[in-house]
């Protein structure tokens, strides 16, 4: 009898274990999922402020998601890497997208970031004095097919009545374009921010044109691929949820939000300048965040810019349907967090 009735017990935790077995593995997979990091790439300019200011402030860990912020030194390493999925996302120029998506990439904006803001200075010696003065000199600019080279060429130079040959282009980083500004390599530079606050401190130029003021437009937006939409979609909301935390600080507050982003533009604790002496990095970086727009929400207003932008590509050559139709924006555009969220 004790025979039968061990039998019988042992049975029973069996059928019980197996029955447990697929509640353990889901549990097991829930936790494996909750603590898979949250990559997103971003580029060391102003425009990226948000991703930063989100990191470091916090904001991401209060939103549940354990991230890691990945730095890149052009948006087109950027891009690649979330098309080849080491990425969740990231924040850089429209373009990018845009011209991936025309070559069948799976690719979707899902917010904004901040409105375009690329500010032209020039060396005082250069004689320069307008857009059309920089005929025949040499000019520090972004890599070809980048946001800021097709609006260089597709807006500010067009609109001065030159062409882009008419001037010598190089296309570096804004880091090397101050320093080249400095060596007097170059006599003038198309730059981002804090780029173009630090150079006018640092060498002896002067600003002559900022594209934002005459041809608003969304420079930088938050782009993910569309499998990682259909996979993480509560991470990707949630991680811009964090960032649009981060963007009403950058807004709101500039001194605090600077002490949280300086240290990844400027690494010494001062900035030496040419005429104020050593200036707080705080200080270059929160003068530098107050002359930005930031902003999550993607406006019907500023959709129809970035199908200009898209068109200007085209034209450019930069992007080529497989059709030979015009690109249409609005087959990248996602915007359900920001309806979901009543923005």
């Amino acid at each position: 009898m004790r025979l039968i009735n061990f039998v019988i017990n042992f049975v029973d935790l069996r059928f019980k274990a197996v029955l447990l077995l697929p509640a353990l593995l889901l549990a097991l997979s829930g936790h494996a999922a909750a603590a898979e990091k949250f990559k997103i790439g971003y580029l060391r300019v102003m425009d990226d402020a948000q991703a930063i200011a989100a990191f470091e402030g916090g904001f991401y860990k209060k939103h549940g998601l354990d991230v890691e912020l990945i730095e890149f030194k052009s948006g087109t390493d950027l891009i690649k890497a979330i098309v080849g999925g080491q990425l969740d996302s990231g924040v850089l120029g429209f373009t990018n997208a845009a011209a991936w998506a025309s070559k069948g990439a799976d690719l979707k904006v899902v917010a904004g970031a901040q409105h375009g803001y690329h500010a032209l200075v020039v060396r005082e010696d250069s004689g320069i004095k307008d857009v059309a003065g920089l005929k025949g000199h040499t000019l520090a600019s972004q890599a070809e097919g980048s946001t800021a080279d097709t609006v260089l060429k597709g807006v500010t130079l067009k609109n001065a009545g030159l062409k882009a040959d008419d001037v010598n282009i190089l296309g570096v980083s804004p880091q090397v374009a101050v320093q080249s500004l400095v060596g007097k390599r170059v006599d003038a530079a198309f730059l981002f921010e804090p780029q173009a606050s630090i150079a006018k401190l640092v060498a002896p130029v002067k600003q002559i044109y900022e594209v934002g003021e005459v041809w608003p437009f969304p420079c930088m937006v938050v782009i993910t691929s569309g499998e990682t939409l259909a996979k993480r979609r509560e991470a990707v909301w949630k991680s811009l949820d964090a960032q649009r935390e981060a963007i009403n600080l950058l807004q709101k507050d500039p001194a605090s939000a600077s002490k949280l982003i300086a240290g990844y533009f400027i690494a010494d604790p001062t900035l030496k300048t040419l005429k104020q002496g050593d200036l707080p990095r705080e200080t270059v970086i929160a003068d530098a965040i107050k002359s930005q727009t930031f902003s999550a929400v993607l406006t019907a207003k500023e959709l129809a810019r970035m199908q200009e932008l898209a068109n200007i590509l085209q034209q450019q050559g930069s992007l080529k349907t497989r059709d030979g139709k015009p690109f249409n924006v609005n087959a990248i555009i996602d915007l359900d967090w920001q309806k979901d969220r009543k923005l």
